[in-house]
């Protein structure tokens, strides 16, 4: 078949290879960079020193969080932005779509905005709980899901688009309830998504900084998660900087190889 293409004149053109290249080494570089100038054998007594299990657990433990918020608040409104057909509902997509474009830091200065003492809902907040939510646990969680959600709920809605109606069409006929539908035929019928989007979700929690700075703190042992050390670590030691990053970066290695089957798989060749 590749012989056929090339003499149908629809090989690979000479004027896409050269930018392709440079543009491929333009994106491994920096990675290999890190990997170069990581201090290897230094690299226990760096994380000893730096707190860096700390604000790793820290990272993970509010990740997960934000993904479980995610998970209860996300499902639900892709299933809205799928299957409901009411005025504003591509107003609704927009908005869903924001935290996605906007700046993190922007996003952070936003949700003090919104949920800080002197924000739009600071008072009523305070007044239930007694205590602020920023600059706290709950804060980081809540800027996580602030810039994460969206992977989510963009991914399930997809999969909703695409999804065969029959198979709830046919538990509708049998007399299920609409809740019930949801739960037993099309939860699990967009399962594969829900799990995409929420490994998504999760390492965009797990790597958020700009919010999670702006709106949950950089406090050692308390919402220092490992993103913002890794910049006061920079600021201070920049030697010690590219050691921080490892953890991140196998987070999204692990990433990639977990979603490789579902978007990084290639076309089969015809």
């Amino acid at each position: 078949m590749t012989a056929a293409r090339r003499r149908s004149g629809l090989g690979t053109p000479a004027l896409v290879v050269p930018p392709a290249v440079i543009g491929l080494v333009f994106l491994a570089l920096p990675t290999v960079a890190l990997l170069i100038r990581t201090p290897w054998s230094r690299l226990g007594a760096i994380y000893r020193d730096q707190h860096v299990w700390t604000a790793l657990r820290l990272s993970i433990e509010s990740s997960l969080w934000a993904t479980a918020v995610s998970l209860v608040l996300g499902v639900p409104l892709a299933w809205v932005l799928a299957r409901v057909r009411v005025p504003g509902i591509g107003l609704a997509r927009a908005i869903v779509t924001i935290p996605l474009v906007l700046p993190p830091v922007i996003g952070g200065v936003a949700l003090f905005n919104a949920f800080g003492r002197n924000g739009v809902l600071g008072h009523p907040i305070h007044s239930v709980l007694g205590r602020d939510l920023p600059f706290s646990f709950t804060g980081i969680i809540l800027a996580q899901v602030f810039v994460a959600m969206p992977f989510l709920v963009i991914t399930v809605e997809g999969a909703l688009r695409i999804a065969d109606r029959g198979i709830e069409e046919a538990a509708a006929t049998l007399g299920a309830s609409r809740s019930r539908i949801f739960l037993r035929v099309t939860v699990p019928l967009v399962l594969p998504a829900i799990v995409a989007g929420s490994v998504l979700c999760w390492a965009r929690a797990l790597g958020e900084f700009g919010a999670t700075l702006l709106f949950g703190g950089n406090v050692p042992g308390t919402t220092q998660t490992l993103p913002t050390l890794v910049l006061s670590v920079f600021q201070h030691d920049p030697a010690d900087a590219p050691a921080l990053a490892l953890p991140l970066m196998a987070v999204a290695v692990v990433v990639l190889v977990g979603l490789r089957d579902r978007w990084l798989r290639p076309v089969a060749a015809s």
